[in-house]
């Protein structure tokens, strides 16, 4: 099993640059990308970005390129999303999974394992 624990979420005003945190535990040999979701108010899930832990290659929806950079601290086992300019349109709650495929994909029924997710409000 693997489990993953996000943080760095609260309250951010527009125009502020949180950083969100994946931290995997378990069986870290289980998983080779992780991607980073969100579910806005009466929303579908949106898959933000994504990065394979193997090579680093990385993936963005068009919704947050340019503003949103994905990175990994394989010695920590962490995976980061920097968000960059946010709007009151990137409320949502933020979710990181883990998929054993290698590819960074936004697929979200390819990913095998998900955290409990961390809220995102952005506004004065």
């Amino acid at each position: 099993q693997v489990q993953l624990v996000e943080s760095g979420g609260g309250l951010v005003q527009p125009g502020g640059s949180p950083r969100l945190s994946c931290t995997v535990s378990g069986r870290t040999l289980d998983y080779n990308a992780i991607g980073w979701f969100r579910r806005a108010p009466g929303k579908e899930h949106e898959g933000v970005s994504c990065i394979s832990t193997a090579d680093g290659r990385a993936y963005y929806a068009d919704s947050v390129k340019g503003r949103f950079t994905i990175s990994k601290d394989n010695a920590k086992n962490t995976v980061y999303l920097q968000m960059n300019s946010l709007t009151p349109e990137d409320t949502a709650v933020y979710y990181c999974a883990a998929r054993k495929g290698n590819s960074a994909t936004a697929q979200l029924s390819l990913y095998d394992y998900w955290g409990q997710g961390t809220q995102v409000t952005v506004s004065f």
